[in-house]
Formats: structure tokens, C-alpha cells, sequence
């Protein structure tokens, strides 16, 4: 692998990672509204989530094990 492949393969990563934390801050904003308005369905949107960023996490964390 070239270093421009390797440069790319670094940079598609962080941005994968920033959409991972960001899709996590969204839930748990969601998670708190729905608390604070009594939403249930918002709530529990926003606890699914934060349960699909930190699958996509894992998911992340062992292609960076590997590599």
C-alpha cells in the first residue's frame, strides 16, 4: 500500500470517527429531550442511537487493531 493510499485510508477513518461521535451526541441529545418533555419515542430513538455509533465504534476499533 502507498503512502497516498495509506493517507487516504487515514482520513476516510477520522472522518468516519467524527460522524461516529457526532451520531452518539445526537442520540444523547435526543435521550435528554425526551426525558425533560416526557417523549418516550424520542428517548428511545436516541438510545438507538447511541447503540448504532457505538457498534459502529467497535466496528472501528478493531480495523484499527488490525491494521
Amino acid at each position: 500500500m502507498s503512502f497516498v493510499d495509506k493517507a487516504k485510508d487515514a482520513a476516510g477513518d477520522a472522518i468516519d470517527k467524527a460522524k461516529n461521535a457526532a451520531e452518539d451526541a445526537v442520540g444523547k441529545a435526543k435521550e435528554v429531550a425526551g426525558d425533560v418533555t416526557d417523549n418516550k419515542d424520542l428517548k428511545a430513538e436516541g438510545k438507538k442511537d447511541q447503540g448504532e455509533a457505538g457498534v459502529k465504534k467497535a466496528g472501528q476499533n478493531i480495523k484499527d487493531a488490525l491494521s
